[in-house]
């Protein structure tokens, strides 16, 4: 009798642990996924050109990121149709935490404008952290006889359809920004779409078109060398860094467009992982050397988590939608 007790006991034993083995085994790879990662390089992939705004602030963290980690974080700029290219490749990407897609205002607004989007940034993508904000600068080619954005407004107005501006592609958040202005002051400034910023501003130099819009990092150096001129930022309150520049709002009522950055993944990719490089990302985001140099590029760092910027897009979505229903910049689908 006590021999089968015992069997029975041992069987019981086994099967209970049997059980347990089905839950086991996705928390225990959780968390080796949490103590190995990374292994192996990561990339990060942006929707923007080598020069541009994203890809200063990507290569800059890149670097941070390799200090800590031992990793190269390698930098992949998929320029053209305001982003979605990198979204594609991302998408299309093994869902294991090791790419990465920089998602930007620009790829946010081109995805609620554009009609032959493939994918949906709030199905298809996780969030990880939110870098920070910056504005767009309207940069006028110094032949411009438009000292001030109101010398443009009335430019503009006295030769409608003859001003051309620059922006980083159809779609783009640089396009909706001339967009809300025209819409605004009532003008008919020409859109020419480029595959990045650093496009727009050589012909911009070159004055092939007479102004472009560029986030601020991208902007900055053409400002200060004295070879474009800024006639205003989008942003409601002035930058920091170019205090004598107006904000468009205070000559053009209601007009606001904010550019900001972010990291993302597919959302299939393990949530261990996604915590852990949301983690070290908004760690290192937050140590001052790293603040000190974003903000001397004119980036408002915010080092938002996951739950940070998942409610930082649902308020984008609405605002984003709201202006450009009332710009009515969207394509018929």
């Amino acid at each position: 009798m006590a021999s089968i007790r015992t069997q029975l006991k041992s069987l019981t034993i086994a099967l209970t642990f049997g059980a347990l083995l089905p839950l086991a085994a996705p928390q225990a790879a959780a968390q080796n996924a949490q103590t190995r990662f990374p292994e192996k390089p990561i990339r990060l992939i942006i929707g923007s050109a080598p020069g541009s705004g994203p890809d200063i602030i990507s290569r800059t963290l890149a670097d941070r990121l390799f200090e800590t980690w031992k990793q190269r974080v390698v930098v992949d700029a998929r320029p053209g149709a305001a982003g979605a290219i990198s979204a594609e490749l991302a998408l299309a990407s093994a869902p294991d935490g090791y790419t990465w897609m920089m998602l930007t205002s620009q790829l946010f607004v081109a995805s609620q404008v554009l009609a032959d989007i493939k994918f949906d940034l709030q199905r298809d993508f996780q969030s990880l952290a939110l870098i920070g904000t910056t504005p767009f600068v309207l940069l006028a080619n110094n032949q411009l006889p438009a000292k001030t954005l109101k010398d443009l407004i009335d430019l503009a107005r006295k030769q409608p359809g003859k001003l051309r501006y620059g922006s980083a592609g159809t779609g783009a958040s640089e396009h909706l920004s001339g967009v809300l202005l025209n819409h605004l002051t009532g003008t008919n400034m020409l859109h020419v779409p480029y595959k990045g910023v650093p496009q727009s501003i050589a012909d911009t130099l070159a004055n092939e078109v007479q102004t472009t819009y560029a986030v601020l990092p991208a902007a900055l150096p053409h400002i200060t060398g004295g070879r474009l001129r800024a006639l205003g930022v989008t942003t409601a309150k002035r930058a920091a860094l170019i205090p004598d520049v107006p904000a468009i709002g205070e000559a053009v009522p209601g007009y606001v467009m904010n550019a900001w950055y972010s990291l993302v993944v597919q959302t299939k990719t393990p949530g261990a992982v996604m915590n852990v490089v949301s983690s070290e990302v908004t760690k290192v985001m937050r140590e001052p050397a790293l603040m000190d140099k974003f903000r001397s590029m004119g980036i408002d760092v915010i080092a938002g988590d996951r739950a940070a910027l998942d409610a930082w897009r649902k308020e984008e979505l609405k605002r984003i939608n709201e202006v450009v229903r009332i710009s009515g910049a969207r394509e018929t689908r």
